[in-house]
């Protein structure tokens, strides 16, 4: 018999791995019993499923009922569970798992999307991106900007705190950056200041990580938008 305490495959206690189990069965019948409910509802039970089924290491699993989800959330226009879903694709860890982040990153910076969880597609990239590429720094300076223009007073600055974090790590491993000054230098010279010259610089960051495997029109969702 394990102890509740040791740690199985997927790096969950046996305890951990029961309570998910128990969680999953209990999403997998509440999605059996929505067959009217709205698309968005079953879209999001969808999603509840997938999360749980990546932190039980069953990733195929999670991609295949995530990508479903993601299709019914885009077809409603909903963007910010559009974006929650290409989250939990990059997180399934599957072939075309980096190009989901990429879309998902697409997504919520193109549209108003909740900027925590804009912040945390944008960390995904940093953490995808090598340590002296521009990639990172673009990512973080792109999450600031985000930021500053969609969160509310209540949680801007708390958000702006961590986003300065991300830049100042991203700044220390890319050009070793020490202090103050040398963040202005660095921001500076890397253009880093002006939306206007970093955000389509982001734009070919996100190309080359979606790598033609677009699964929508982007022209068609800003006219949509608009």
């Amino acid at each position: 018999m394990a102890d509740e305490h040791q740690m199985v495959n997927d790096g969950l206690t046996e305890e951990e791995r029961v309570g998910l189990l128990k969680f999953l069965e209990e999403k997998q019948r509440e999605l059996e019993v929505l067959p009217n409910a709205t698309p968005l509802t079953r879209a999001r039970t969808q999603l509840d499923i997938a999360e749980i089924l990546n932190a039980l290491e069953r990733k195929p699993e999670a991609w295949k009922i995530a990508r479903e989800a993601f299709d019914a959330c885009l077809q409603h226009d909903s963007w910010q569970d559009a974006v929650e879903a290409c989250n939990v694709l990059y997180q399934a860890e599957q072939p075309d798992s980096i190009a989901a982040l990429g879309m998902g990153v697409w997504l919520a910076v193109s549209f108003p999307v909740d900027p925590e969880l804009t912040l945390a597609m944008l960390l995904h990239v940093v953490d995808e991106t090598p340590d002296h590429s521009d990639g990172a720094a673009l990512a973080a300076v792109t999450a600031r900007y985000v930021i500053d223009m969609r969160a509310d007073d209540e949680m801007h600055e708390s958000q702006g705190f961590l986003a300065n974090n991300l830049i100042a790590m991203v700044a220390k491993r890319h050009s070793n950056v020490q202090n103050q000054t040398e963040l202005d230098q660095w921001l500076k010279r890397l253009e880093l200041r002006d939306p206007q010259v970093f955000l389509p610089r982001m734009g070919q960051v996100v190309e080359t990580i979606v790598d033609n495997k677009w699964w929508f029109d982007r022209a068609a969702l800003r006219n949509k938008f608009d």
